[in-house]
């Protein structure tokens, strides 16, 4: 008999050797030194593939938690811990599963907060102290613990489960008692993206969708050649072709960008061979704007796509992209979008800053429906009371007023429920009661939160269905009035009885009508936007535009009619009406009170809405039944649940920029056998943060690899960002001169000019010898006679704006940190880096601009020596990336000697700008004459105060000897290991 696998913990692998490392071994740089071998470019089998990305992601895992232990502890986000409780699947000595109790700490207006609110895969460390260096966590009383965030409980608490390496022990402190330990715990690094890789890398071989792993071990470009020997649909194709390229034709694409849509189209149709499609991207050829078409056709073709990018910006400027393209093609309303799920983590993606993507939210979406599928408040409900108000409105007020006998008795309940509601609590006895009572718990109440038109209903419903009972239970029921004095009361205008205010029939009618067509917009507007179109037919959405408009319009004529004595209650029966003076407002009444009422019944009918009691049954439904999904290559993993509805094509945009073994999490999606890369391997690859594994090609692409095979791409070949005389060198120096310019960046009307002098023309390279280079404490090289330039010439560009008021947005790029830190500090906040200012100022490195562009580009090259030592300076794909940022203006600034005798692509550059008349010296400009002689003056000063500071028999001297020789140590070390900053 067959012994079923015991179930594993996903990634247990790559937790169990996290946990496995002891101090010493987290501190040594070189525990996976001789295990890390170079990736290669062919693999001999799927095994062979996968195993070769083991070690390198161990490794990789190891240099970033040594990394941010080294860096980062001090200032690293951490929390006292108030309780730590064995959890029912603890089960020694591995699956030490445990549940912590956080403290909060109060913030403003009685509000309590987690200082650190930890997420599933956070890996923390336990300390008897608040760490603030690598020694608190290995301290006598607790040696090293470490454990595993497993996730969060729903109900918003401060509990969290965990997976621990080691038994903790923790006494609480009682109240009064002044015995009791102290536990913190302290954020050390995420390892959820390389669980998810750890996962991928490590699939069951039996269940795993390798299609796409087969066609990519080696490559033969012969192979790409041709159409499928199979495929018998030509007649089909050609068609699918036809109305792919009638449908792009509104997009404004040019002709290549056309050809790499088609070909993807075309590609997706076959199913008897698995295909990897590149498309090559350099900076500005529209590469966003081809992808979101290309969406748009397979949307329309309703192919069941999944598209990834490395980073949340770049799912969210793609989702964005298309989004514009999508809304201006529906028909009804946002009928359709239901089609289209955005997914991943709220607050990473910052969705509070893009409300135009929120229809599309997975989180937003999941909330919205499960309001309108509460049975007590949401769809239907609201429909059955709308008919019955509309068909019955004089039983409806008798009804109503019935109850009002029990509303003085219970407002002091009512007062309470609304408290109960705003903070998302409820009383012992609310929460005691069942949903077959017909009264409202607490996991209803929990939905509110945030969403006020919900709290509303749901206060009503409570209140209602609370006399409901009280009423069935009395004995003896006692009239308040009878019934003809209550109408004629009430005719004559308000009254009370106790505290309750009764209102008249025409306020009853008005009241109710306006909560309920409140509450029937927010539905059908929900459904018909969060549905997907195979659940919720085009006509059903038709029908649910027409009621809101018909509610819209009996809303105004109930008003006008309501003023009209008597009016309200003629207007609402079917007899004919003999006022001939009202009668044609009474008549349109009627006629549209009938049809709105035949509208809801029929919409009563027509669909079926899903019985899902959870949110997750929410989400996985909204997941399994989109079109397009959108999302982070690493949050594809859940699509990997069980059920899950087979991926069709697989869409990865900034390919270049992701690890080849981060791309396997998508590409084993059940049904997968198609794939389309884009992206630039001349610009930035994946950030690697050990040296071991960036020697190893850990940080190359799948772009990049098949690239190097020789796979053949399909180039986007027309840059519509630079001015010519910016695009030129780039073009020529990493792209042969394929690219070429747009029509737009040849119109002379593109040609700004923001200063005056040939110096800040288009494009120059403006020369300052005078800099010196120096090391921060972190060995990162900055030059500080450059930062007095590059602020000078921000200020000229500021005061010219001030006189023309030419909108300038301006990037500062420097490929070293501790030089964009001078900058910005040189800076501090005299400008605004809001893009949406009329003059604003963005400093950051070359990698913080990958995907951005400014109109003008200031780039501080920093080194400035007499050997040429530019260290990573040289990098091509991080030049390539700084030249092309700029629309209008570029402006590099540095050391053209040090440049000229580097042998770099710096070197190029320096004589490219001579040959073209762009190379100016800075001093020839009086403005940066003087701050150049201003800071070299102050530089002197500082140099000569820390050497009399450093003259023996000073107190200092020793201590600043010491600091000398470190740096000139440092130094040395920084020069020989290329000078990264």
């Amino acid at each position: 008999m067959e012994i079923a696998k015991k179930k594993q913990r996903p990634g247990h692998g790559l937790i169990d050797a996290v946990f496995s490392w002891s101090l010493e071994d987290v501190m040594n740089k070189n525990l996976y030194r001789d295990k890390v071998k170079e990736i290669p470019d062919t693999f001999m089998s799927t095994d062979h593939y996968l195993k070769s990305f083991i070690n390198p992601l161990l490794e990789e895992t190891h240099a970033d938690l040594y990394s941010n232990m080294m860096n980062s502890l001090r200032n690293a986000p951490s929390c006292e811990v108030l309780d730590v409780k064995i959890s029912k699947d603890f089960k020694p000595p591995k699956d030490l599963l445990y549940n912590i109790l956080l403290k909060k700490t109060r913030e403003g207006d009685g509000e309590s907060k987690l200082p650190y609110e930890p997420e599933a895969g956070d890996l923390i460390a336990f300390s008897d102290v608040k760490p603030k260096r690598v020694e608190d966590l290995n301290r006598p009383k607790m040696s090293y613990v470490i454990a595993v965030i497993q996730g969060r409980k729903d109900d918003g608490s401060a509990r969290f489960p965990i997976l621990s390496s080691k038994p903790v022990t923790f006494k609480k402190k009682m109240e009064g008692v002044r015995e009791g330990d102290k536990l913190f715990v302290v954020y050390l690094t995420s390892l959820t993206t390389n669980i998810r890789i750890w996962k991928s890398l490590n699939m069951d071989k039996e269940s795993a969708n390798l299609k796409i792993i087969k066609t990519v071990l080696q490559i033969d470009p012969k192979d790409e050649e041709g159409d499928c020997g199979l495929c018998t649909y030509r007649g089909t194709q050609a068609t699918t072709l036809l109305n792919a390229k009638a449908a792009i034709q509104s997009f404004g694409l040019d002709n290549s960008q056309e050809e790499a849509v088609l070909s993807c189209v075309k590609a997706r149709k076959c199913v008897h061979r698995s295909s990897v499609k590149l498309i090559w991207g350099p900076p500005g050829t529209g590469k966003t704007k081809t992808v979101a078409s290309l969406l748009s056709v397979l949307f329309n073709m309703k192919c069941r796509t999944l598209t990834c990018a490395p980073t949340n910006v770049a799912v969210i400027g793609v989702a964005k992209r298309l989004m514009e393209l999508v809304r201006g093609s529906l028909k009804y309303d946002s009928y359709g979008l239901g089609d289209i799920v955005l997914f991943g983590n709220r607050e990473r993606m910052k969705m509070n800053d893009h409300e135009d993507l929120l229809d599309v939210f997975l989180d937003y979406r999941v909330d919205a429906l499960a309001s309108c599928l509460s049975p007590l408040v949401g769809w239907q409900a609201g429909l059955n009371w709308m008919i019955n108000l509309l068909e019955e409105p004089e039983k409806q007020y008798e009804k109503y007023l019935d109850k009002l006998k029990d509303k003085n008795e219970e407002s002091d309940d009512d007062n309470m429920l609304e408290e109960e509601l705003e903070t998302g609590s409820s009383s012992g006895e609310l929460s005691s009661t069942e949903e077959k009572d017909g009264l409202i718990t607490d996991k209803y109440l929990n939905k509110t939160k945030g969403n006020k038109h919900l709290k509303k209903l749901i206060v009503q419903t409570i209140k209602e269905n609370k006399r409901k009972k009280m009423k069935d239970e009395s004995s003896q029921k006692k009239n308040l009035l009878g019934s003809n004095d209550k109408v004629a009361k009430c005719q004559r205008g308000k009254d009370r009885i106790g505290e309750v205010t009764i209102w008249t029939f025409e306020e009853f009618v008005l009241k109710k009508y306006k909560s309920l067509a409140e509450q029937l917009d927010f539905c059908m507007t929900t459904l018909y936007t969060h549905l997907p179109t195979s659940y919720i037919p085009r006509d059903v959405a038709k029908k649910m535009v027409r009621a809101l408009n018909l509610l819209q319009t009996l809303g105004g004529l109930l008003k006008t009619v309501a003023e009209i004595p008597g009016g309200l209650r003629d207007g609402l029966k079917e007899s004919e009406v003999s006022l001939s003076k009202w009668k044609e407002h009474i008549h349109e009444l009627q006629i549209t009170k009938s049809v709105c009422v035949v509208i809801l019944k029929l919409l009563r009918g027509s669909i079926t809405l899903p019985n899902f009691a959870e949110n997750y049954q929410i989400r996985t439904f909204c997941l399994k039944s989109a079109v397009l999904l959108f999302s982070t290559v690493s949050s594809s993993s859940k699509l990997h649940s069980e059920g899950m509805t087979p991926i069709e094509l697989l869409v990865i945009d900034e390919a270049a920029q992701l690890k080849e073994c981060e791309s396997t999490i998508p590409f084993q999606l059940p049904g997968l056998c198609n794939a389309i890369l884009i992206g630039d391997e001349k610009q930035l690859p994946a950030m690697v943060q050990s040296k071991i594994c960036e020697k190893a090609g850990f940080g190359r692409s799948l772009f990049e690899r098949l690239v190097k095979l020789g796979h053949k791409k399909h180039l986007l070949n027309i840059q519509y960002r630079m001015h010519p005389s910016i695009s030129l060198f780039p073009n020529k120096k990493f792209y042969k001169g394929k690219v070429m310019n747009g029509p737009n960046v040849k119109n002379i009307t593109y040609e700004k000019l923001f200063l005056k002098g040939n110096m800040f023309g288009p494009y120059s390279f403006i020369n300052i010898s005078q800099g010196k280079e120096e090391l921060d404490e972190k060995c990162s090289s900055k030059n500080m006679i450059e930062v007095s330039a590059v602020a000078e010439i921000i200020a000229m560009l500021y005061r010219e704006f001030l006189d023309s008021k030419q909108r300038v947005r301006v990037g500062c790029i420097s490929p070293y940190k501790a030089q964009v830190f001078a900058i910005q500090e040189k800076l501090g906040k005299k400008y605004s880096s809001d893009m949406e200012s009329d003059f604003s100022v963005n400093v950051r490195s070359v990698d913080g601009f990958q995907g951005g562009e400014e109109d003008v580009i200031i780039i501080s090259t920093v080194r400035s020596n007499g050997n040429g030592s530019v260290g990573f300076l040289s990098n091509f794909q991080r030049t390539n990336v700084a030249l092309t940022r700029a629309k209008y203006c570029l402006w590099v600034l540095g050391n053209g000697a040090t440049l000229m005798n580097s042998g770099s692509v710096w070197r190029d550059l320096v004589l490219h700008s001579k040959v073209r008349g762009c190379y100016y010296d800075a001093c020839s400009d009086k403005n940066l004459e003087k701050v150049i002689a201003d800071a070299s003056d102050e530089l002197t000063t500082k140099l000569s105060a820390m050497s009399l500071s450093d003259k023996p028999g000073s107190s200092s001297s020793f201590k600043a000897s010491g600091k000398v020789k470190n740096f000139k140590n440092n130094r040395a070390w920084f020069s020989s290991n290329g000078g990264r900053g």
